[in-house]
């Protein structure tokens, strides 16, 4: 019965977000397309830090990895959007993994400012690449490189349909991961890491296991934001971009799989409604933030989940 519930909320969530395609303004329609896209690097995140303890501020690497692999073959290479897709699925995934081979021999505050740094590193990279990457400017992607075999990422509806289609999938592999024992090992990795070992989990594989998961997730947004929004750009693989999931995550809560939907989802038109009436909208950001942590320190749908609805994945 408690897989059922969760099959059919995450379900539910689908099929309202096919609804909202064929009804919302077009503003809003772009944003939530964004936010699908951004949702799906949270999902990331999640599957490190909410459900294995792995908080990292090296996040923007593996996203930049996915974006810069799609900008530039469409760029220099002529590349289509497929293949950017599946070039930054990969991208993120083998940089997720190349990283938690060094950085997952420390932990703690060693693992954060570890992985931090290898962030910067890559930053760094990507402005002194500039004659390929064209640093702050960015690159802007050509239509051609937009293309999904007929379909045109940079038309509205299709862009929606095709962000809603790769959140759809990712959404169902994260609660099928959570259900699965492979995610129960990582959530007992992240609640007792000795006693798991006594059981013969060996922390180390666990954590790299999940590391390259959440780089391919990573990955697949950062290659999806570059080719359905037309711009690879260092603001976008700034550690900025580390901070903005565990943000999304903090809010929607940690270990759930919604959670970083919802989480995006807020805290985008937060930001968005905010900058709208203040200049000080980071401090309103802030403010919002602070409150959340008094009240619901686990998050909204973490503390929903402690508070009754047990089943909640």
């Amino acid at each position: 019965m408690k897989l059922d519930r969760a099959l059919y909320l995450h379900v539910g969530l689908i099929a309202a977000l096919l609804a909202f395609h064929f009804v919302a303004p077009a503003y809003h329609h772009t944003n939530i397309a964004r936010i699908m896209v951004l949702a799906i690097y949270a999902m990331g995140y999640n599957i490190a830090f909410g459900y294995t303890g792995l908080l990292s501020l090296g996040h923007a690497l593996f996203f930049g990895a996915g974006l810069y692999a799609a900008g530039l073959l469409a760029y220099h290479a002529d590349g289509t959007a497929g293949i950017g897709l599946i070039a930054g699925l990969l991208a993120g995934g083998a940089v997720a993994f190349a990283l938690g081979l060094f950085a997952l021999r420390t932990a703690g505050v060693a693992f954060m400012i570890e992985t931090l740094m290898f962030a910067q590193a890559g930053y760094l990279t990507v402005l002194y690449f500039g004659s390929y990457t064209r640093g702050d400017e960015g690159i802007v992607i050509p239509k051609a490189g937009r293309m999904l075999a007929s379909l045109d990422l940079s038309d509205d509806n299709t862009r929606y349909l095709v962000a809603l289609a790769l959140f759809a999938i990712a959404l169902m592999v994260n609660l099928w991961l959570a259900r699965s024992p492979r995610g129960r090992i990582m959530v007992a990795m992240r609640e007792n890491e000795e006693r798991s070992r006594m059981l013969g989990y060996n922390p180390f594989t666990v954590k790299l296991t999940a590391l390259t998961i959440s780089g391919l997730y990573a990955g697949l947004s950062g290659a999806a934001y570059a080719l359905m929004f037309g711009y690879a750009g260092a603001s976008l693989a700034s550690v900025q971009y580390s901070i903005l999931p565990l943000l999304y995550v903090l809010l929607g809560g940690a270990g759930t799989v919604i959670g970083p939907f919802l989480g995006a989802l807020l805290m985008f038109y937060l930001i968005d409604y905010a900058s709208s009436v203040t200049d000080a909208h980071q401090f309103v950001t802030g403010a919002a933030l602070v409150l959340l942590i008094l009240f619901a320190p686990k998050g909204i749908l973490g503390t929903l989940r402690e508070r009754g609805l047990k089943w909640l994945p």
